[in-house]
Order: structure tokens, then sequence, then C-alpha cells
């Protein structure tokens, strides 16, 4: 059996009131001072109590913050978060806090050295503190429930300690993806889940998803690769089918990765701890019997190889995927000096986002503009599909009859076939009207050099100047001419 509990799970009426505020929040002018603030727990616990650390954000949300600290003898349990919203007079204030909660591992005294940690944006200090542990409050008089019976007393009679055995898990972690071997810049899925089988028996609980994901991922992500991210936000069951035997699917990451470099890529293994109960051998009518433990399953180490592009004078350059040309003409009758928009549109599955501008070719038919881009993408079936379009207007310079695949074209790669392609527009346009080339020529202004071209004289005239200055100049330049050579010939 599989339970899946999910921590702070409020009513939805008070989810809905919850947004109400927050948007009223939103729209309103602040009416208290922001503040952040970090609160530590009892300098004092005992071993079957807890310590918390809590950041409380006064007059905002809390939206983004660090790792809470290690405790050096404490195990991290949860983390749990809350908000709270009051009006006082009119004046309405709005808090909201997340704690982590530590549980102590054994008696002692322990440091809880100073630290920061950056609060929506901002670097808080907390100074520390020492925590001492000590030991159980509880006594013989305070029972544990989950061995006492509330008729114990009544009938005069004494229960024996309960005991409980482990049941072995039917489940296992692991990553998978959707191909072993690719391209450089061929895109690959990868999930990341929790395989349950129909007969497991054991039970078995989330323990802090949130926090084990974020260290597994800051662990399993690769270097030099762009990511598509399914971004799961609710983690739910999917039935499938494992060499005959059935199990039930929890994913909890997936993502399509897109090499960019050419190097193998390595997924190590990683671990994920789950609360994991042990069953009463002597089961009651009253109490507990199962008794709460931890198991953690590892996924096995992953790797995918990564190819080069087959020899192409544009290999370095060529998108990588399964794309179609769908282009869209404002109109295919114009005349010249009129604009023309035409969109040329790739769709496909591929890197979407990686996708360049298709080349564009120096024609002197037309004048064209640098492009406005639209790009929308579905992660969707464990594939990413879309559509770039780039809208460029052009104005036609000639008349006559023009097809677009002079103009535009894109060169790419199929991983499928193994072999390059490209995207040749269809479309072709009538332009009608006169020739605007010699006309954009002379409507250039080439600068004011060229204005007093019409204003200079064009008659020869003799040079006239002082013959007696001229021959004084020369032989000041055989003078110095004639010292220099002096010069080197002494030396």
């Amino acid at each position: 059996m599989f339970h899946v509990k999910t921590m702070n799970q409020l009513p939805k009426l008070t989810l809905n009131v919850s947004l109400l505020v927050c948007l009223s929040l939103f729209f309103l002018p602040s009416l208290q001072a922001q503040e952040i603030k970090i609160e530590l727990g009892a300098a004092e616990v005992a071993m079957d109590e807890f310590f918390t650390i809590s950041i409380t954000a006064d007059g905002e949300r809390v939206r983004s913050y660090d790792r809470f600290p290690d405790i050096e003898g404490f195990d991290k349990i949860n983390t749990s978060s809350s908000s709270s919203t009051s009006i006082i007079n009119g004046q309405m204030s709005f808090s909201s806090t997340i704690t982590q909660t530590y549980r102590p591992r054994k008696e002692g005294v322990y440091p809880l050295p100073r630290f920061t940690m950056t609060i929506n944006n901002k670097a808080i200090e907390s100074p520390g503190m020492q925590i001492r542990v000590g030991p159980p409050k509880c006594n013989a008089r305070q029972r544990d429930e989950s061995i006492w019976d509330p008729f114990e007393e009544f009938f005069g009679g004494r229960r024996s300690q309960t005991e409980y055995v482990d049941v072995k898990e039917e489940a296992f972690f692991a990553l998978t993806t959707s191909k072993d071997r690719v391209y450089l810049g061929e895109g690959f899925n990868t999930t990341l889940a929790l395989y349950v089988a129909e007969t497991n028996r054991a039970q078995l609980q989330w323990y802090d998803l949130a926090g084990q994901l974020q260290q597994i991922l800051q662990k399993l992500k690769p270097a030099n690769v762009w990511e598509e991210n399914f971004a799961i936000d609710n983690v739910t069951g999917l039935r499938v089918s494992i060499n005959g035997k059935n199990y039930t699917q929890y994913k909890i990451y997936e993502a399509t990765f897109y090499p960019l470099a050419l190097k193998d890529i390595e997924f190590p293994s990683v671990e994920l701890t789950m609360v994991k109960y042990r069953l009463a051998t002597n089961p009651s009518f009253f109490g507990s019997n199962r008794q709460e433990d931890y198991v953690a399953l590892s996924s096995k180490p992953k790797r995918v190889q990564v190819i080069d592009l087959p020899a192409h004078p544009l290999k370095d350059q060529v998108p990588v995927g399964i794309y179609n040309l769908d282009e869209r003409l404002s109109t295919a009758n114009l005349q010249t000096g009129e604009s023309l928009s035409y969109t040329f549109n790739i769709t496909g599955e591929g890197n979407i986002s990686g996708l360049r501008e298709p080349l564009v070719s120096s024609n002197k038919n037309f004048e064209v503009y640098p492009p406005n881009t639209t790009q929308n993408i579905r992660r969707t079936g464990g594939r990413v599909t879309g559509n770039k379009g780039f809208n460029y207007f052009l104005i036609p310079q000639e008349p006559g009859t023009f097809a677009m695949k002079d103009v535009f074209s894109m060169v790419y790669f199929n991983p499928s076939t193994a072999r390059y392609d490209t995207l040749m527009p269809r479309a072709t346009i009538t332009v009608e009207g006169e020739s605007l080339k010699n006309q954009s020529i002379t409507s250039k202004d080439f600068g004011p050099f060229y204005d007093r071209i019409n204003l200079a004289e064009d008659e020869l005239r003799a040079l006239q100047g002082n013959l007696t200055l001229r021959y004084v100049i020369q032989a000041l330049v055989l003078l110095m001419f004639a010292g220099a050579g002096y010069i080197m010939f002494k030396k």
C-alpha cells in the first residue's frame, strides 16, 4: 500500500479565500512596514521534542529562501509553511512563515553557529545559539499511546510491549531516458520516478519531497545542456507494466535535455528517502499498529552517448530536430515601394527556443527588415514540440514575379533520417510598377563634398607664385639631404 501525503493541505475554500486576500494585498498600498526575520526555537529540548528554525516575512509572502542550515546532532524532519491575515481598526496586516523542523539524535550540547540566509533577495543574519538536548520528558506514568491499552488498569491487566516487523517494500527508484545515444543538439527525455508494485504490502509515505528533490537535482542536472522542464507540480500515480509486472509510477521530475557539447552525459546515482512503517506483530484495537521508520531507495547511474553531426559546411550552425515550414504572406500582389509581411514559421519537434533566424540572401530586388519573433512551446507526452515564427517586412524594388525561396531558407539536421534537409518557401509574389533602384540611388545624400561639385570652376589657370621663394625651399631640401648623408658616412 502506498500513501501520498501532502503537507499543509488546506480545504479548497480556504485556498480561494487566501488567493483573494493575496490579490487584495497586491493592489492595496502597503499598510505596514515590511520586515523579514529569522526565529530560533528553544535553547533546551528533550529527546522526544523538536527544535525549529522559522523565517517570517511581515507585509509580504516568503517568495524565495536559501537552504536551512544543518545542525550537528540533529536530523531535518520536514518543512512547513503558514500565513496569517488580520484586520485591526480597519488596518490589514499579513505575514507568512516557513518553518524547518529538526529532531535530535542523542543527548548533549550542540552549537548552531552564526548563519545568513537570503530571503526574498535580502541577506538576513542570525546570531546562532547553543542547543542543549536533555532526556525524554515522558515517564513511566506517561505511557506511549502506541503501547497503552485504556482498559489495562480497569481490568487490572498489563499489556506487553508491542513488537514490530519490517515488511520488505516492492518498490524502486529509477532514472530513465528515452534514448541512450543522441546526436549533438538532439533532445532526449529524462524521467525520475518512484515505482511501486501493485503487490506491495509495505506502507510508504513521502518524506520532505520538495527538499530532497532540490538536493537531488543539484547532483543530477548535467552541464552544457539546454533543459526544457516539464514542471511537475502535483505528483500523481500512473499505472505501467514492466517486464509483465504492474506498477504505479510516481514521476517527481521530467525534462528534455539538448546536449550543447560533444561529450557524453553522465547521470550519477541519486537517493530518495521514504517514510516506511513497520507493522505490529500483535495488533490491538487500541493504540498504533505501525511504527515509523525510513528507507533509502537509490537509482542506478546512467550514461547517454553524444555523437557528432555528419560533415557539412553549416554543421556548427544548423538546428537539430524534425521541422516543417508554415509560411504566411500578407498579400501576393503589390506595387513597387509597398510593404509586404512575410512569416517564416518553423513547426515541429526539437529545441524550439534555440532556433535561429533563417538564412536571408542578398537579394537586390527587396529591402528586407529585421524580423519580429514569436514562439510557442508544448511539453507533453515526453516530447517538446511547438513553433517559432520570424515575421519580416519587405519592400520590393523591381517589378516581376519573385519566389520567396530565393530570399529565405533554413538548413537543419533531421536525426530520424540522419540527413541534412532544407526548409524552402513555396510562396511567390507578383510586383507591378516602376523600378525603384535608380530612384533610390538619386535620393541618397552623399554628403557636402559632392554638393560643392556644381559650384566648382572647371577653367585651367596658370600657376602663380614667387620663383625666388621656390628656389630657396629647394636649396634647403638639398642641404638637409647632404647633411644626412654626411652623418651616415661618418658613422
